[in-house]
């Protein structure tokens, strides 16, 4: 595998940066896991660099790993089911994506939705006799996580009877969790500790992305040899040293839009990525806003607000990639010789992120806003419990099926749309030139929706629409998948994002069991998935973000594909 950079414009800066790094050798200091890279203050730092050893400490577990492995061969399983959100889920979507499933071991499907439709789906996906369900949470308590364990317990034991049920049950997390303690209460088939000192974002070579991996017959032993191979590099010539200084020093010069280009192939992996380079860098003012699959520009449109990173298999092109060198952005490329080095790229890029929090000046390992989301929905929650419903929002606007909703209560310049006479007029105010003066904002689409092929695709004609119409990076994530992943950022950054927040009719919901096994719950996941839609507007309101939420009715394509036929 190797590592190109293109710095063009950026030289100056990324010769300073890497001059900076090699004299206050923070290489060797990364290896010797000194908190002080980044702070004097070893909180939240000193107990999260377990992942630099993870190569080698894994090792060691591969022999358990396959005893989970053989059993559920041996028992005839042919699917795993992946219950997990954020850094317990992408890993191993990218291992399933982009490695695949060997004949004879598990598919696998990963469920990070908590919408009605894509839980429904998901257990209709294969038959229960044949199903294994994982549920990964670090902490043990992740609300999205537990909710859907405890459906799909239930679902299994009202099929296949308890004893099949626990049978079928495999809990990846750290030690003395809450998710543990029920996981052993239930009789679960197996336990898997996660490492505590490793963050849930930089954990894909633990237990949260091997024991996936090798259910679908993935050769772990070669990822953590691959691995391994980049960690063990002579520190001066790291490519992700060298990675973390060009992101670093393009944040610094005003470069903060990471755009990542990677062939079909390797397209997965950008989630991951942006999950990593987000949650880790979007905090305290400063922020990489990590840009995976966004519809190409004539390169002359970009703005010189943009780093690119292209990855690339073998010797296959890189389209369009002279064309930006030589209009002056930024460009680091890594070239893999094979799939097999899927592991080292992640260690690269692990790397790369903690070296880029150091030169921007930020702690890489928290996530001082991801609470704020959390906490916003709670209230939601505790308003439907004492209430029997969810706060309500006043329609500002509609046309057709498209209503757009008014913040009553938000100051200038947060409510751009308020007041509009109708939905031309409100989306001609929230994404007009005003709303990106400066040139370093960015439009982001959270999408609560059920994920579906059709409704990607009308997500991405939508993404188009805006980008032609703005000029400005554009972003989309699904809901409340993008909560823990770009949601730290999105409120921690410099604010200069523009958030579009989509939702659409509810048709069926389903209950949340209070505990697995039981009947029914208090809440459904209806419920919960616009409780954390609203939770979430109002803790970027409180953040002072520009935010218009939009319902598209009862066709979520049909109503996106409306909303981009209205931006003009």
């Amino acid at each position: 595998m190797t590592f190109r950079c293109s710095p063009a414009s950026l030289t100056a800066e990324l010769r300073a940066c890497e001059r900076r790094l090699r004299d206050d050798r923070i290489g060797e200091r990364l290896r010797a896991r000194d908190h002080t890279i980044w702070s004097p203050d070893p909180t939240e730092i000193a107990d999260r660099l377990g992942w630099l050893t993870l190569p080698a400490a894994m090792r060691a577990e591969l022999v358990a790993i396959d005893r989970i492995v053989a059993g559920a061969r041996a028992a005839g399983l042919s699917r795993a089911l992946l219950l997990g959100m954020g850094g317990s889920s992408l890993a191993p979507e990218v291992f399933s994506r982009v490695l695949g499933s060997r004949p004879g071991y598990l598919r696998l499907r990963v469920l990070d939705s908590t919408h009605p439709d894509a839980v429904r789906a998901a257990a209709a996906d294969g038959p229960p006799e044949r199903t294994l369900v994982i549920v990964a949470t670090k902490s043990g308590g992740t609300v999205e996580t537990i909710s859907l364990f405890r459906y799909l317990y239930t679902w299994l034991e009202g099929r296949l009877g308890r004893a099949a049920a626990q049978a079928r049950v495999v809990a990846i997390t750290d030690p003395g969790s809450g998710l543990e303690r029920e996981a052993r209460q239930l009789g679960a088939a197996h336990v898997v500790y996660g490492d505590p000192e490793v963050g849930g974002r930089y954990s894909a070579l633990s237990a949260f992305g091997l024991v996936p991996a090798a259910l679908m017959g993935v050769d772990v032993g070669r990822l953590l040899d691959a691995a391994a191979a980049e960690a063990a590099q002579p520190i001066e010539e790291s490519p992700g040293l060298r990675l973390g200084a060009l992101l670093g020093a393009a944040e610094r010069a005003g470069r903060d839009k990471l755009t990542l280009r990677s062939p079909a192939a390797l397209a997965p992996l950008g989630a991951w990525i942006e999950q990593l380079v987000a949650e880790s860098t979007g905090k305290d003012g400063r922020g990489i806003l990590p840009v995976d699959g966004e519809p190409a520009l004539d390169v002359d449109r970009y703005p010189a607000d943009r780093v690119f990173a292209v990855h690339r298999l073998g010797a296959e092109p890189a389209d369009g990639l002279e064309a930006l060198r030589d209009a002056g952005h930024p460009v680091a490329e890594c070239i893999l010789d094979s799939l097999d080095e899927i592991g080292a790229l992640m260690y690269r890029w692990e790397v790369a992120t903690a070296v880029a929090g150091a030169v921007i000046g930020i702690n890489p390992f928290d996530q001082p806003n991801v609470e704020s989301a959390k906490v916003s929905a709670r209230s939601m929650v505790g308003a439907y419990r004492a209430t029997g419903a969810l706060p309500a929002l006043t329609p500002a606007t509609a046309a057709g099926d498209l209503t757009l909703y008014d913040d009553a209560t938000d100051a200038e310049p947060v409510d751009a749309g308020q007041g509009a006479a109708d939905l031309h007029d409100a989306l001609a105010a929230f994404l007009g030139p005003a709303a990106f003066a400066g040139g370093r904002g960015y439009v982001a689409l959270h999408a609560y929706l059920p994920p579906a092929p059709a409704t990607d695709a009308a997500l991405q004609r939508l993404r188009r629409r805006i980008l032609e119409r703005c000029g400005t990076a554009v972003t989309c994530g699904y809901g409340p998948r993008f909560l823990h992943s770009t949601g730290q950022l999105h409120k921690g950054d410099a604010g200069a994002g523009s958030f579009i927040q989509l939702t659409a009719d509810l048709r069926d919901d389903l209950p949340i069991p209070d505990r697995a096994g039981a009947a029914d719950g208090a809440l459904s996941f209806g419920v919960l998935i616009e409780a954390q839609a609203l939770g979430d507007r109002q803790a970027l309101l409180d953040a002072g973000r520009r935010v218009l939420r939009i319902g598209l009715g009862a066709d979520p394509v049909a109503g996106l594909d409306a909303l981009a036929a209205a931006i003009r």
